[in-house]
């Protein structure tokens, strides 16, 4: 019993042990994605205020809980924002983003730090891990930041960063907002013709892929009448493929002519059938019998 305790103890201890060591693994996958200094006329926050803000990215396969970690604007204070335990919205999915507002008034929830950008100096930014010794990610956002142009990663979670004029908060920095093929039919034809060409050959192709089929599957179905009409003995008749149009027309008009010469002489010809009867009121015995004499 002792032997299967401490088995158990240890298993337990492990886990914890691997469970904390990937939760750290996790937290250090962590990203500073992008950063917007001056907020003119960019996104609002829940309350409806514009302010600054800083976007993180998981760039790990699995959720990661920041709750616990901090962010911060100055070197020698790392644990200047603590971010919230408890709160659902920490746990970030992967791929994900998590956005929180520089304007300096915490109490307003997790996702506000409390502290904001200068924007005619320098701004330091970094996220530190639950210790508040661990640096996960920090960058360093030039002076002289223009209104809503954001400063952040080309591509989430690399390494080269850039200006970006359309800020793209809690979404992917890269993204396609063109269609390659659309864009080669615009430059190679602008006036539409070849693509107007190509979808009337695609539609008369298609009408004749159906003629085809259509005229496969009627002989076949005719073949198979021919068959079964066969098999049970029946006469089959020529559909008259080799006879051409003008000698069944000739035939067509001879077989009328027939038809109404017997007809004419059939109207002059009366006939008249013996009908036998086994029995006949004419031939009865009951209508000749008399009654019977009275004694």
């Amino acid at each position: 019993m002792k032997t299967i305790r401490k088995k158990t103890g240890l298993l337990l201890l492990l886990t914890l042990i691997f469970t904390a060591g990937v939760q750290a693994q996790r937290v250090t996958s962590m990203r500073i994605n992008e950063v917007l200094v001056i907020n003119a006329d960019n996104f609002v926050d829940d309350y409806g205020k514009r302010s600054g803000w800083v976007e993180l990215f998981n760039t790990s396969a699995g959720t990661v809980n920041i709750g616990g970690c901090f962010l911060t604007d100055d070197r020698n204070n790392p644990k200047k924002y603590p971010i919230p335990k408890g709160d659902v919205l920490t746990r970030i999915s992967p791929r994900q983003h998590a956005l929180f507002w520089a304007d300096g008034i915490a109490s307003r929830g997790t996702f506000h730090v409390n502290f904001v950008f200068d924007p005619d100096k320098e701004n330091y930014v970094a996220f530190y891990d639950t210790d508040g010794k661990t640096l996960v990610d920090e960058i360093v956002i030039p002076a002289g930041q223009k209104e809503d142009i954001s400063y952040g990663r080309r591509v989430d979670g690399l390494e080269e960063w850039i200006y970006f004029t359309k800020v793209t908060p809690s979404t992917n920095n890269l993204t396609l907002d063109t269609n390659e093929k659309l864009d080669n039919f615009k430059i190679n034809d602008s006036w539409g013709i070849g693509m107007t060409l190509s979808a009337m050959a695609v539609v008369f192709i298609g009408l004749f892929v159906l003629y085809v089929i259509f005229k496969q599957v009627a002989k076949l179905s005719i073949a198979a009448s021919k068959i079964r009409a066969k098999k049970a003995g029946e006469t089959v008749l020529s559909d008259g493929g080799d006879i051409s149009g003008e000698v069944l027309a000739a035939i067509s008009a001879a077989l009328y002519e027939l038809n109404e010469d017997v007809h004419d002489i059939e109207r002059t010809v009366l006939t008249i059938q013996k009908v036998k009867r086994n029995y006949s009121p004419w031939s009865s015995k009951i209508y000749s019998l008399r009654e019977n004499p009275r004694k």
